[in-house]
């Protein structure tokens, strides 16, 4: 009962300090962590252990698997060279680092202070994707931050395996290096095997609880063998994480995949939000053991002080000496620039990992609880530090995310494109002026609207036909969940019945709240999308601007008593036209009648240019 009592509190704790964290705006790891290191002093409080099983085995996995499988394996691929420096190379020259700077503060011998050196090494996973995505990074720099994070305890759980060992025995480097390549090799063979296993059970599975079911096994079905093996474990997880998530489209059914990421949320959620409750309600009795140390409390705090110091200046020296170093596929010329390497030198806050391996020193390791102290203090001083100044940091280099409105460009091409490729199976399956046939048309028609919709003026300006549609039909589906509940309240109907039909209504309102939230955040960044350029011949020719005929809107709409939703200007005669949105269509219209390639838009803040032949976005 007492265990019971202790999840539900930290459930509860959790769910309150995240509300209150997105109430104010704030971090929710960052406070959680500061009201567990408070807790842990109030004798009323309940300080659940931390055992190291628990968070290497229970929590680890899942939440390696849940971010594997979130990533993109083709952005993965790219960032390769910049992740492979910093997951392998900054671990080893970081805790090469600690271990001698420890070794000249500490009475220790130098494979333990090797080994407290691979326990700090590595930034978390779940703090750096924390962090980032809340303050809006570029999706580069995420993403080289989460591979790293993703791949680097593998580095140091072997190595602090290796130094484990040279505690009480002697070992060679050449043994050293075979052990690595070793526990590297079958890992990603044991994560390769499990992924091609995994997906052909969902190849030929439609069922979405046996699915959903099935990947919550996953993690655990990677990381045992490779342990098992003598292998990495973590590394197993995250190659099955991220071939999984980049097959997922074509191997699982939409609506297990609907289902995963609602239920992957959650469970990320939960756990992550724990783990940082977990490690502040670590501090109290991880001070008390440390402190009492015969090297004297004020030699241990330095020591531990100047290994958090040492941790966040070798991280800066390794990121931007290795710099030249780095090169990408998309943009070899440019790999990293300057800024985002100092926001990813300065992200390296560290998480519950190196707390639990540090508590997997044994007992006989000279000076243990003043190493766990070691590394309590980088944890929380790492998190709190860089956590709460990486923000400033960003907003003073000016790095930032994506601009809203240039995603809704891109999404507005593919979408273009895909419609494009759905209409055209259409037209091949059925005759024309096939009523179903012109229905399916009518609603692509209408998606693709939606988003170029989103781009022009804000809404209080203007209420686009999507806009209507989206409120009218939310109007409708209130009506129609009220009147459901009236016949369930008559008890007519089964209930299977009824969650059936509750399910649909569900299901469309959601997909009908979400694009109304996209449009809004599109909708609030007047910002002036930046498009790479485009290859397209008639872009390349066609004028940034020329002269329109009209200044007072589209002369047509005006001619039939039609209302424009956004205007678009011909490059070739200046002709202004309304967009496909609008009633009239009229900017489409003057294509098909002149065959002038390209049009822009004129709407306020926007520079982007469409070629009418290539189906094709430019700047």
């Amino acid at each position: 009962m007492e265990l019971l009592i202790t999840l539900v509190l930290l459930a509860l704790t959790v769910l309150a300090v995240a509300a209150v964290a997105r109430r104010y705006s704030a971090s929710a790891p960052l406070l959680l962590l500061v009201v567990g290191l408070i807790g842990s002093y109030l004798p009323f409080v309940h300080q659940p252990g931390l055992a190291p099983e628990l968070v290497l085995i229970g929590i680890l996995p899942p939440l390696l698997y849940a971010s594997a499988r979130a990533t993109s394996l083709i952005d993965f691929r790219e960032n390769a060279s910049a992740i492979g420096w910093l997951s392998i190379g900054l671990v080893l020259f970081t805790a090469l680092g600690v271990a001698l700077l420890l070794t000249a503060l500490l009475p220790i011998p130098f494979a333990a202070a090797f080994a407290i050196g691979a326990v700090v090494a590595p930034p978390d996973a779940v703090a750096a994707t924390a962090v980032a995505r809340q303050i809006g990074l570029p999706r580069r720099v995420v993403t080289i931050l989460e591979g790293e994070s993703l791949v680097n305890d593998a580095t140091a759980l072997v190595s602090l395996r290796t130094a484990t060992v040279a505690l009480g025995a002697a070992v060679t480097v050449g043994g050293v290096l075979w052990d690595f390549v070793k526990a590297v090799v079958i890992a990603i063979a044991v994560g390769f095997v499990v992924a091609k296993l995994v997906a052909l059970v969902q190849k030929r599975t439609t069922d979405t609880i046996t699915l959903v079911s099935l990947s919550f096994v996953v993690p655990f079905l990677a990381y045992a063998p490779a342990e098992e093996l003598h292998a990495s474990g973590v590394l197993a997880v995250v190659v099955a994480g991220l071939l999984l998530g980049h097959k997922a489209p074509m191997v699982q059914t939409a609506a297990s995949r609907v289902s995963e990421r609602t239920n992957w949320a959650t469970v990320q959620f939960l756990l992550e939000n724990t783990v940082f409750l977990l490690i502040g309600l670590q501090a109290s009795t991880i001070v008390e053991n440390a402190l009492t140390s015969d090297l004297g409390a004020t030699r241990v705090v330095l020591a531990a002080l100047a290994v958090l110091v040492a941790v966040v200046v070798l991280r800066v020296v390794w990121v931007m000496a290795t710099r030249a170093l780095v090169r990408v596929r998309r943009h070899p010329e440019d790999a990293r620039p300057w800024r985002e390497s100092v926001i990813i030198s300065w992200a390296g806050m560290r998480g519950v990992v190196t707390l639990a391996a540090a508590l997997t020193l044994t007992a006989d390791v000279p000076y243990r609880d003043v190493l766990v102290f070691i590394a309590l203090v980088v944890t929380a001083g790492t998190l709190l530090l860089l956590g709460l100044t990486l923000p400033w940091l960003a907003r003073r280099l000016d790095v930032h995310g994506p601009d809203p409105r240039e995603d809704a460009l891109q999404m507005a091409t593919l979408m273009q494109r895909t419609t494009a490729a759905g209409m055209a199976e259409l037209d091949h399956l059925t005759e024309p002026g096939d009523p179903v046939a012109e229905r399916i048309r009518d609603e692509a028609e209408r998606r693709t609207n939606a988003i170029w919709e989103s781009l022009g003026r804000p809404s209080f300006e203007v209420d686009t036909p999507s806009d209507t549609y989206r409120r009218l039909r939310l109007a409708t589906l209130a009506a129609e969940r009220e009147e459901l509940l009236k016949v369930r309240s008559e008890g007519w109907t089964d209930a299977e019945v009824f969650d059936a039909a509750l399910a649909s209504l569900d299901v469309e309102e959601s997909m009908i709240s979400r694009l109304d939230q996209r449009a809004r955040a599109v909708r609030g960044e007047m910002l002036t999308p930046s498009i790479p350029d485009s290859p397209c011949e008639h872009l390349a020719e066609a004028p940034v601007m020329v002269e329109p005929t009209s200044h007072d809107g589209c002369l047509e709409c005006k001619a039939e008593g039609l209302t424009p939703v956004h205007l678009r200007l011909c490059l070739t005669c200046g002709n202004v036209g309304c967009c496909d949105s609008s009633v009239g269509k009229h900017a489409s219209k003057h294509y098909e009648t002149a065959h002038h390639p390209v049009m822009r838009s004129i709407e306020p803040g926007e520079h982007w240019r469409w070629c009418f032949v290539d189906d094709l976005l430019g700047s």
